[in-house]
């Protein structure tokens, strides 16, 4: 199927069909960011044709520069394009639910036995596919967004500087976004049949968008919402850990640029080193069993949460206490995915004929690229390979990252020890870039596939 050319060609779905498109996202929303995104881009673009390839970039434009989970942030905001608040409300929840279900279950059974080497078997074929659907979103979204040669080389250097240089991921967005606004400030007007575009797109919008007054009335709302657990916390009824827990989480919520991987360090440094909540290592698992579950990679945190309660439950239990810890975490984490969505995206879409604005969004969809890339490649170096070197040619300023891996601003570069390339891994990786460059599969026939072959081949061995 052709991708649509003009957005207004294809008719807004019903709220059933927005529904079920974001049920099947959320279930099948595996491999982190990079393979969220895409799965996102050909089921909206691609397929369904609900937005045109510019407004969704412009949005995931937008998310890349807030704080939280910009794939959950790209979820609400297609939503809201399509029916306002309530089908912001409805992709968003979606599409962090059925993987919080799944990894507050894990956290149980981690809590409780110690014990996920039989993940290992479970997962194993999916996280092989995954590899696959990541670079399909790389190419897919590469060529799209790398429109001439000043986004070719924006792509680059933000490749080259997370993967070599450790620069921190907010401040690659911020340069590439101000290199774009100049390029497009010096560069020639925008043409008239692109602003008749823009504005034929913008009566398509959900009705009723906010009043700069209301703006202010929807972010008080929405952070109101996103503290209201302390009017239950602050009375130290429950007692336990939760208050602090919640109160953390908070605040990395408003700091959280570059996904789950920039504040893993910290975080773990505060749960160990300050309150306690698990040991050094268990950050490692945690991080283990949100890479092989549906749903942002930050449902890491709901792990963290989930041992904290149970190990501090105060007058609820062991398990109802880990289960709080989770669900407090979810809560602080990505209610303000919301905030950011309906009080900034009516905003941002008015701006859409901007060219110094639309110039420097897509250079940071340029830069998100590179950064996908990288992804894709550490990915790949952890999927196919047991060990993984890092040779630091200059430390930095930041110490050491999450796993021994260098801190911000070093000189390093990460590279496999091939004699540890995993056949396994790499076949059913090879047969699923198969079926989904040559037979055209979809995101869950490939999953399916790859899943049944990895427990067979797990079955087999063992």
């Amino acid at each position: 199927m052709e991708a649509a050319t003009d957005w207004t060609e294809t008719p807004r779905p019903t709220f059933s069909e927005l529904v079920s498109a974001f049920a099947t996202i959320g279930v099948l929303s595996f491999g982190g960011p990079a393979a969220q995104i895409g799965l996102m881009h050909r089921i909206a673009v691609d397929e369904k044709r609900w937005i045109s390839e510019e407004r969704f970039l412009h949005a995931l434009n937008y998310c890349m520069l807030l704080p939280g989970p910009e794939a959950q942030q790209l979820a609400t905001y297609i939503g809201w394009l399509l029916h306002g608040v309530r089908g912001g409300m409805v992709a968003g929840l979606l599409f962090v639910l059925p993987g919080l279900a799944v990894i507050v279950g894990l956290s149980a059974a981690y809590a409780l036995y110690q014990e996920t080497t039989w993940l290992a078997g479970l997962f194993f074929g999916l996280k092989a596919a995954v590899l696959a659907i990541v670079v399909e979103a790389v190419i897919r979204i590469g060529r799209r967004a790398l429109k001439n040669r000043f986004h070719r080389l924006v792509a680059l250097v933000a490749f080259l500087s997370l993967f070599l240089f450790s620069v921190p991921f907010p401040l690659v967005v911020l340069i590439a976004g101000l290199a774009g606004f100049l390029v497009a400030r010096a560069g020639p007007a925008v043409p008239a049949s692109i602003t008749e575009a823009l504005m034929s797109e913008e009566r398509r919008m959900p009705a009723g968008g906010f009043l700069s007054g209301r703006s202010l009335l929807v972010l008080l709302f929405w952070v109101a919402v996103w503290q209201a657990p302390l009017l239950l916390l602050s009375t130290g009824v429950l007692g336990g850990a939760f208050s602090d827990v919640f109160a953390f989480f908070s605040k990395m919520a408003l700091v959280t640029f570059g996904g789950a991987y920039a504040v893993l360090a910290y975080v773990a440094q505060v749960a160990v080193g300050t309150h306690h909540w698990l040991n050094p290592g268990e950050m490692l698992d945690g991080l283990a069993l949100a890479e092989t579950t549906p749903g942002p990679l930050v449902l890491v945190l709901s792990f963290v949460g989930f041992l904290a309660g149970y190990r501090d439950p105060g007058m609820v239990g062991a398990v109802p206490g880990g289960v709080l810890g989770a669900l407090l975490t979810a809560w602080a984490t990505f209610v303000p995915s919301f905030i950011w969505i309906f009080a900034g995206a009516p905003h941002i879409e008015r701006l859409r004929g901007n060219r110094p604005l639309t110039g420097a969004l897509s250079a940071i969809t340029a830069a998100v690229v590179g950064v996908i890339l990288n992804l894709a490649v550490w990915f790949a170096l952890h999927v196919l390979f047991a060990e993984v070197r890092h040779f630091v040619f200059w430390r930095g300023f930041g110490g050491e990252g999450l796993g021994g891996a260098p801190g911000a601003f070093s000189v390093s570069i990460s590279l496999p020890d091939v004699t540890t390339l995993d056949p396994a891994a790499f076949a059913i990786s090879l047969l699923s870039a198969i079926l989904i460059f040559r037979f055209r599969f979809g995101i869950g026939r490939v999953l399916l596939v790859a899943a049944a072959l990895g427990l067979a081949l797990r079955f087999f061995i063992s």
